[in-house]
């Protein structure tokens, strides 16, 4: 049930709610403890588990601050247990009344205290400045993720030693599916819909399933599923990674990508009800949405409306392509996903779609015979720069060949390339600027971005140049740095720099040079 037809539930179910309460003395609200700013606030309630509760029964609440109300929807978690999950905005005094279309676990009513976030609870990140991002508290957030496909069903030890990796390298960001793909010999921790016949002998490959509904219930999803990908999730976040979910693939070994649109749709808002809440979730409505035939571009808008409809705190939203790009202009867009390379196109795409870019696919660091699968780490570390000075982001992956039955990074396991802390590196320079991101200069002779009388970073690509004259503000003192991207080093120029700059470099290829306001 959309929150739509929750609030129609509510309305009913406040009435007669009401009108009980009127009878008789007023009942004093629930207290419950204290929950920080954008964390999740959690209820849970025992109702019916009869019949078939997942289609049956609708669950949620109304949260209230002062004059605001947030309808959020709840999800049954199995064994008669519902929940419903909330993460306040906003510090105060919030309270609750819960709304469903079953009698037990309707009119329930308690109270909470917000408080200011801490630590490093900077919020959930949004779009900002255009085509950029921040944090909601307003502290930048510049994407520099990574690509795990299976690590929220994957199970340990492999779950376990990515994470570690992942926080290691310094990742702040990576791409996971929720739907299961093929992990080789091994099996998922579980399945997101309840079995009806027998587990197969051996785990199919992608591209080798029969109809999902000739082996699950599609109508019954497996909490056990969605509950393990959950703590993944708040790992992540408690190591500061945005997660950046993966709602469908083509790579099918289960027939999840043929479901029908009920099917479809209801897993859907149960994935949204369950993880919404959690202030690190990024939603990816499929990867290489176009190689999934069992979808029309009708289903994919159709998605994308669902996630806008019931998600009260408004993810970050995209969609991801293998040969046709998705028109990013459209409303529900809040960003671009692309799976490219020709950074130098930017420029007109940011000029039609108004929105911030990210190249989550720029080709694998690794060995393997594919062609996009075998970047050198050089290559690899040389992409980020460009995708950075063009205005844009972009997304790490690796695939080196591994033992038999052993996932490659791709998928989750051990990071093997040497481009990881290079691609940090990168990182940790534009963070020390203090700046929200760079606007891609335009036409330049040497590519270069800048912040505006602030920052102005140049990357001089292949070119091997031992002096050149910069063009800086006539106004504006700047100190300067030449970095190596590859040796990481950042080495000071002495003196302050404004207006026509002649500046001895190292005549060597993939160097750059950092102007900050003096």
């Amino acid at each position: 049930m959309n929150r739509r037809e929750l609030i129609k539930w509510g309305t009913a179910a406040t009435l007669a709610g009401a009108a009980v309460r009127g009878a008789s003395a007023a009942v004093e609200k629930e207290k419950h403890g204290a929950v920080e700013q954008w964390s999740v606030f959690e209820l849970q309630s025992q109702g019916p588990s009869g019949g078939n509760p997942f289609v049956d029964v609708s669950f949620g609440a109304r949260f209230t601050l002062g004059h605001r109300n947030i309808e959020v929807n709840g999800f049954y978690d199995g064994n008669g247990q519902y929940k419903v999950r909330f993460s306040p905005d906003v510090p105060g005094p919030w309270s609750f009344e819960t709304i469903s279309s079953a009698k037990e676990l309707s009119g329930r009513t308690g109270a909470f205290e917000c408080v200011a976030a801490v630590k490093a609870n900077r919020g959930p990140v949004q779009t900002a400045h255009q085509f950029h991002f921040q944090y909601a508290d307003g502290s930048p957030y510049f994407p520099f993720g990574t690509t795990c496909y299976s690590l929220g069903f994957v199970g340990d030890p492999v779950e376990s030693m990515t994470l570690e990796d992942m926080k290691q390298a310094g990742f702040n960001k990576v791409r996971l599916c929720l739907l299961p793909k093929s992990l080789g010999k091994r099996k998922a921790v579980a399945m997101p819909f309840v079995r009806i016949g027998p587990e197969p002998a051996e785990v199919p490959a992608d591209g080798e399933s029969e109809p999902a509904s000739k082996r699950f219930d599609l109508t019954r999803l497996n909490p056990a599923y969605f509950a393990h990908f959950e703590s993944c999730l708040t790992k992540l976040q408690q190591a500061g990674i945005e997660a950046d979910i993966i709602l469908f693939h083509p790579y099918d070994a289960h027939g999840f990508s043929a479901m029908d649109s009920a099917t479809d749709d209801r897993y859907l808002r149960y994935a949204i009800a369950r993880f919404s809440a959690y202030r690190n979730v990024w939603w990816s409505v499929a990867n290489e949405y176009d190689l999934v035939k069992t979808k029309s571009m009708t289903d994919w808008d159709r998605f994308f409306r669902i996630i806008q409809e019931n998600d009260p705190y408004s993810r970050l939203r995209s969609i991801h392509h293998s040969k046709v790009i998705y028109d990013h202009s459209k409303p529900w867009c809040t960003h671009a996903s692309l799976q490219e390379s020709d950074f130098e196109k930017s420029p007109a795409r940011f000029a039609a779609w108004n929105k911030p870019i990210i190249y989550d696919e720029i080709m694998y660091e690794g060995n393997i015979a594919r062609r996009w699968g075998n970047l050198s780490a050089e290559e690899m570390t040389h992409r980020f720069w460009r995708a950075i000075v063009y205005g844009s982001y972009a997304t790490h992956g690796e695939t080196f060949a591994e033992t038999e039955g052993i996932p490659t990074w791709s998928d989750a396991g051990k990071l093997r390339g040497h481009s990881a802390e290079r691609i940090t590196f990168l990182r940790k320079v534009l963070e020390s600027t203090g700046t929200t991101g760079l606007t891609t200069a335009n036409d330049p002779y040497y590519l270069n971005a800048f912040n505006a009388d602030k920052l102005y970073l140049w990357y001089f690509d292949f070119h091997c140049v031992g002096e050149y004259e910069f063009p800086l503000p006539e106004k504006t003192k700047f100190k300067a740095e030449v970095i190596d991207p590859w040796a990481m080093t950042r080495t000071p120029l002495e003196g302050v720099f404004s207006g026509k700059s002649k500046i001895a470099l190292p005549g060597k290829p993939y160097h750059a040079v950092l102007f900050t306001k003096a």
